[in-house]
Parts: C-alpha cells; sequence; structure tokens
C-alpha cells in the first residue's frame, strides 16, 4: 500500500498549480492523472488568456478568484519562468444597446478596481486599424495578460516534481473508500486528504464517495490558429460585448506569435469529444462583427477544448459538508484559467494546510531550468550552446526554427514528454504552417531513441493514437 498526505486527482492547470504550492512543504503529494500527460484536458485547449475580472457576476466564486488570480499571474510566470504578455484588450460595441452594456462593464470595472478606459470607435481605430468599421464604443482592459496554458502547467508540475511531488500519468481512478486513515483509490493508495480537480469527471470521482452536490457537462469550444503574420492582425484580445452565452468569438494574440479566433460554446454529451466541426462556420461569421480583413487564407489549425460546467453556475470549491478531508474544486471553466493561481493558493493555505498544523516549509526549494529557447538567444549565446552540444546546431522543425537539442531536453525533464503532442506543448515542433508535416518523423526518431522505444511505439497524443505508417515505418 502506497501512503501519502495528501492526493490530487487531476493535473490540469489548477491541479498541477495546488502540487506547486504544496512543493514548498515537507509533505508527502502525489498528484494521478488518467491521461498520459500533464494539460490535457481543458488546460490544454482555451483562449490562453488572463482576464482582467471585468466580466464575471458579482458575489461569485469567479468574480473572486478571477480579480485575485490576474493580480498574480506576473509574479507566478517569472518564477516559473514562462511566457507572460500584458497584452490588454478592447471589449467592442457595435450598437447602441452593447454601449449599454459596456456601461455596466465599466461601473464593474470602478467597482472592482480594475483599470479601464473608455474610446470611442474611430479613436480605437487608430491604435488597431483591423477593428471592425462597425464598432461605435470600446472597452480598453490594459491588465488583460496572454500565457502558454500548457507551458505554465508543464512548469508548475515539473517544479513541484523537482521538490519531491509524486506524479502518476495513465492512472485511471476506479473506486475509491474511506477507512480510519482517510481514503484508498483503487485499493492501492492511502491518503489522509483527496482533492478533487478531475475536470469533466469531477462528478464522477465525488459519486465515487457520496451523491454529487453538483453535475458536469462539458461544452465544447472550437478554435481557428492563424499563422505568423508579416505584421500584427491585432495588437490587443478582441472581444465583443458578452452575453449569455458567454465573452463571445474573440480575436487573440498568443505568446507565439499566432492569432487565435474563437471559441464557439455548444453543449457536447461526450465529455472526451475534442473534434472540430460545424462550430467552425459559426466563428467565421461571428469574429466579422469585431473586426475586419480577417486574413483566413492563412488558417494554419484548427482545435476544440471541452470545458467543465456544473449546474451551479459558478465554481464549486469547499471542503466536502458530509466526508471530511475531500476537497472539491469543480465547475472551473472560464474564467478559470485566469483564476488558478487563487484557487490554488486558498485551497492550500485555508483548506489543506490546517490539517497538517506541525508541518514545516522544507528548508531546500529547488527551481527549475527554463525551456532552451533558441530564438530569444544571442548569436553568441547560440555558438556557445552548440560549441556544447551539436544537436543544438541540427533543425528539425524549419517552421518554428526547433533543434534537436531542444527536443531532447524537453523528453529528458522531470515531466518530460513521452507523445509528438508532448514534444509539440513543450517546445514547438509541429506547430508551425507546415503542421508537422516535415519535422514529425525526425520527433518521432527521437522520442524512440530517449525512450527506449521503436518507432511505431510512439504515440501522437493522449488517445494513444500511432503515428503515420511512413514515420514509424523505421524501428529504431
Amino acid at each position: 500500500m502506497m501512503m501519502v498526505d495528501i492526493t490530487i486527482i487531476g493535473a490540469g492547470i489548477t491541479g498541477s498549480l495546488i502540487a506547486y504550492d504544496l512543493s514548498r512543504f515537507d509533505l508527502k503529494v502525489l498528484v494521478l492523472e488518467k491521461e498520459n500527460d500533464v494539460a490535457e484536458g481543458a488546460t490544454g485547449a482555451n483562449s490562453a488568456m488572463v482576464h482582467s475580472g471585468h466580466d464575471p457576476k458579482p458575489g461569485t466564486l469567479k468574480c473572486r478568484y478571477n480579480l485575485l488570480g490576474n493580480r498574480m499571474y506576473p509574479d507566478l510566470c517569472r518564477q516559473l519562468k514562462v511566457p507572460y504578455v500584458p497584452i490588454g484588450a478592447y471589449v467592442a460595441a457595435t450598437s447602441a444597446e452593447e454601449e449599454v452594456k459596456i456601461a455596466e462593464l465599466v461601473r464593474q470595472c470602478e467597482e472592482r478596481k480594475v483599470p479601464f478606459e473608455v474610446l470611442d470607435g474611430d479613436e480605437a481605430r487608430k491604435i488597431e486599424p483591423n477593428l471592425s468599421d462597425n464598432v461605435t464604443k470600446v472597452l480598453s482592459l490594459p491588465t488583460t495578460g496572454i500565457i502558454s496554458p500548457y507551458e505554465t502547467t508543464i512548469a508548475a508540475m515539473e517544479e513541484a516534481i523537482l521538490n519531491g511531488v509524486e506524479l502518476k500519468l495513465g492512472y485511471e481512478v476506479k473506486n475509491i473508500r474511506q477507512d480510519d486513515e482517510g481514503f484508498i483509490i483503487n485499493g492501492e493508495i492511502s491518503t489522509k486528504v483527496l482533492v478533487n480537480c478531475a475536470g469533466a469527471h469531477c462528478d464522477e470521482i465525488t459519486s465515487m464517495l457520496r451523491e454529487s452536490p453538483y453535475k458536469v457537462e462539458t461544452r465544447k469550444g472550437e478554435y481557428f490558429v492563424l499563422d505568423h503574420l508579416d505584421g500584427s492582425y491585432v495588437n490587443h484580445v478582441i472581444y465583443p460585448v458578452p452575453s449569455v452565452k458567454g465573452k463571445g468569438v474573440l480575436a487573440i494574440p498568443t505568446v507565439h506569435g499566432n492569432v487565435m479566433l474563437g471559441p464557439n460554446s455548444d453543449y457536447c454529451e461526450d465529455k472526451e469529444d475534442d473534434a472540430t466541426g460545424s462550430g467552425l462556420d459559426l466563428i467565421r461569421r461571428e469574429i466579422l462583427k469585431t473586426v475586419k480583413n480577417v486574413p483566413f487564407h492563412k488558417l494554419i489549425h484548427t482545435f476544440a477544448g471541452l470545458r467543465p460546467h456544473i449546474d451551479l453556475n459558478d465554481f464549486y470549491i469547499q471542503e466536502d459538508d458530509q466526508i471530511e478531508n475531500f476537497i472539491h474544486v469543480a465547475g472551473i471553466e472560464s474564467p478559470g484559467l485566469s483564476a488558478a493561481p487563487a484557487i490554488a493558493k486558498d485551497v492550500v493555505e485555508n483548506m489543506i494546510m490546517p490539517k497538517f498544523p506541525e508541518c514545516r516549509v522544507k528548508d531546500e526549494y529547488i527551481h527549475r531550468n527554463p525551456f532552451i529557447r533558441m530564438d530569444e538567444m544571442s548569436f553568441e549565446e547560440k555558438q556557445e550552446l552548440i560549441g556544447k552540444d551539436p544537436t543544438f546546431g541540427k533543425i528539425v522543425c524549419r517552421c518554428e526554427e526547433i533543434s534537436e537539442g531542444q527536443i531532447r531536453d524537453v523528453i529528458r525533464r522531470k515531466c518530460g514528454a513521452t507523445t509528438i503532442k508532448g514534444v509539440k506543448m513543450r517546445c514547438r515542433p509541429g506547430m508551425g504552417r507546415c503542421q508537422g508535416g516535415f519535422c514529425e518523423p525526425e520527433v518521432v526518431k527521437i522520442l524512440a531513441e530517449e525512450l527506449g522505444k521503436t518507432a511505431s511505439e510512439i504515440t501522437l497524443d493522449r488517445n494513444g493514437s500511432k503515428v503515420c505508417v511512413s514515420a514509424a515505418k523505421e524501428d529504431l
């Protein structure tokens, strides 16, 4: 029987940040993730932005944690050595009715001390030339930021592991029962405290112990990704005025120089169905309400993500009212990414650590080394790196200019890549214009060599899909 103090079910950004915060304490912490990598659910497929906190309904946990999380991200990303860009956002009104909504948002900004500015359409178009001619008024929100959600999650988990947290990937929780010490998971793990961060499956985990006080349904959001452009298409995140359906279809610059368009929001019965479909047609139509001259000919990728929506219409974050030491972190949909650091801090400080009053902060703490970003290095720095390891001089991904050395580095790390998608999420080969058409076979060979497998054993993604035949012909 494996004995631990705290078990976290789910390695999305919230579960990973809870593990990261706990790794500073002298505790045995275990994270269980049913997929073969972290950040595989909603964390890996969303709008990748840190909302200012202007929109959530007053008095909700969404509002509270969004405001706190927004303020925490700059320092968090600096500590984890991952990108954060305070790019700002425009909420664009196109009618008198929407201008009334802008006025309501302004009042909320004033009450919440969210920095803002109101511009008329012509003033805004001087700054954002591709703003639609129909835009009459804009609410500017300078504290809106953009991040890489999967890089942030991977970095948090890597540092947690460096400091003693254990991660079990590909581990599905099938049953949980209570005993005198706490909880027994799958008959083989004993834990005092159980934290449910299972995303779309939170209600299923809860149902293993009691009737769930909430029901999770999934809503699918689909996106287009534009190639790197000659110059900026938009310099801010461009929102429509929000409606009862959510924040609407956005134009979102990314930290890596692409632009995303989306998402839609459709109920999805299958909690594993992340395929794209008819929602992309809606995005094509809706995006034209706020921006013009959309370079649709530069589209290189589409993707979809599922958001765990619960019937309480808010986050559900609390210790269970019937089962001691069972903590719910459920319903983490938008603005969940923005709220994640604040949720983690609150759960650790106010729900977990009071259960371990004798526990101390560790005397030593290990900080991770950042991912090697050759595009940010000077010529001299690149030459020095290549002199030490010539694999950094061999370009594998031409589109994103990613070297063999970078790929090997992200495989060898704690919480390292084991699939093609895992490599892609960490250092971007396959993210460019050809979408892996040239580099994928080479990535397969490197993965096989590093993991001691044959090329035909290497998988594409979390579903265990096999690589294309041409990439797997040579068994290394």
